[in-house]
This record gives structure tokens, C-alpha cells and sequence, in this order.
């Protein structure tokens, strides 16, 4: 399949550890609101909300429909048939993969590893170093199709990636260092907690900004750290 290189962002209501986190509020706009306008500031293609069927899920139809997002439903639990089946509706590849629970996603991550799809001919690609919830992830659609044939482990379709990772001797797999200034790994900025959502609604609301950079928020968060040490 040769396509266009898109997004794909995957989310649902029926989280466990905090229901409906996909559309708690943060600076005014739901949480994946906020993903859907840094995503698609990178500019590197249209940006599609891959969501369940279940009803519940309508609520973010209607939200993705505001904000002109294309949409694709599927499964709850094959979330790597999600992604398959919106890249082929929307003739993307490669894809780039991100989540609907990080509100502070880099916006100029995808833009990077887009390169190395012509230029290291690789299968998968993504950033090293960034801030846990800050980084995406790039995918060629063929490694995808041929992970649904030989992935069978349910968590392999869960987490999308992770038997492209693990079978380095069926794919080219590129892991490649972050800007040196973007670097923070041990920092958490994805929302899987309540506690999660109070940290990055504290971060962002320290810089002023609804829709901060993401180095701005380095840096608050370092300003923090010191004053703790």
C-alpha cells in the first residue's frame, strides 16, 4: 500500500483507571482536544480519531465532527485492526500513531521521523528520551497488516507497536535520540490517573499558555524540581 502520511489517534471513553479522561477538561478544552490541535499543527497530514463502537464513544464523534477530524469505529479490544482499518479508509502511509491521553504530545515529533521513512528506508521509527506521554510513533502500513497475520498475543493488538519492536529480525526498527533540549524521560505527562490530570493541569496552568509548547513546559517543570531539591 503506498498512501499519504496521516495520523492516527486512538481513543475511547471506557477507560478503567479514570473514565472518561478523553474529555476531562484542561485549560478550557477537553483533553483530546487538545491532542487533535498539536497533532495536527505538525502538518505532516490529516489527523483521524480511530474510536469503538460502543455508544458511549458517540460522545467523541460529535466532538471530532466540531473540530472537522475524520473518524473511524472499531473494536474496543483490537485496537491494531482500528488502525489498519482507518489507514486504508483514509489512504494513509505511513502512519503515525498517537493516543488520546496525552495532552502535551510534541507537535513537531511526527515532522522528525517522517525523514527516516525515505531516507533509512525503515518499517518503524520513533524518538528516544522524550517525556513519557510527549513522543509518537511511525509506522509503515505493511508491517502493520503483516503484524495482524502473525501477532498472536492480545496484547500485541492492544499496544499496536509492540511485535514490530520486539521482531527486529522481521522489521526495521530506527529508535532515535530526541532533541537534546526536549530530553526529560523520567517526566510523566500522559493522564492514566487522576493524579496524572492534576500534574499536567498544574504545569500548564504555571505557564500561562492554554496550549503551551512543550518546551515551555520543560521548563516549568524543571523550575519546579529545583525548588523541590
Amino acid at each position: 500500500m503506498r498512501g499519504i502520511p496521516g495520523i492516527v489517534l486512538q481513543a475511547r471513553l471506557g477507560s478503567t483507571r479514570l473514565p472518561r479522561k478523553v474529555l476531562a477538561p484542561l485549560a478550557g478544552r477537553p483533553l483530546l482536544e487538545h491532542c487533535i490541535l498539536r497533532l495536527r499543527a505538525a502538518g505532516v497530514g490529516p489527523v483521524v480519531l480511530a474510536t469503538t463502537d460502543a455508544a458511549e464513544d458517540d460522545a467523541l464523534v460529535d466532538l471530532a465532527a466540531t473540530l472537522d477530524v475524520p473518524v473511524f469505529r472499531g473494536s474496543a479490544d483490537d485496537v491494531l485492526g482500528r488502525y489498519i482499518g482507518a489507514a486504508v479508509r483514509y489512504g494513509l502511509d505511513p502512519v503515525i500513531r498517537a493516543t488520546g491521553d496525552n495532552p502535551l504530545v510534541d507537535s513537531a515529533a511526527a515532522g522528525r521521523l517522517l525523514p527516516l521513512f525515505d531516507r533509512a528506508g525503515v518499517d518503524y521509527a520513533c524518538e528516544v528520551g522524550l517525556p513519557v506521554g510527549a513522543a509518537v510513533e511511525a509506522v509503515r502500513m505493511e508491517a502493520l497488516i503483516q503484524v495482524a497475520l502473525l501477532a498472536s498475543d492480545p496484547s500485541d493488538r492492544e499496544h499496536v507497536t509492540t511485535f514490530v519492536k520486539r521482531r527486529q529480525d522481521l522489521f526495521r526498527v530506527r529508535m532515535v535520540p530526541a532533541p537534546a533540549a526536549l530530553r526529560s524521560p523520567a517526566l510523566r505527562l500522559t493522564v492514566d490517573t487522576a493524579d496524572d490530570l492534576a500534574h499536567v493541569r498544574a504545569l500548564v496552568d504555571a505557564t500561562g499558555h492554554d496550549m503551551p509548547a512543550l518546551g515551555q513546559v520543560l521548563a516549568i517543570a524543571a523550575a519546579r524540581q529545583r525548588e523541590v531539591a
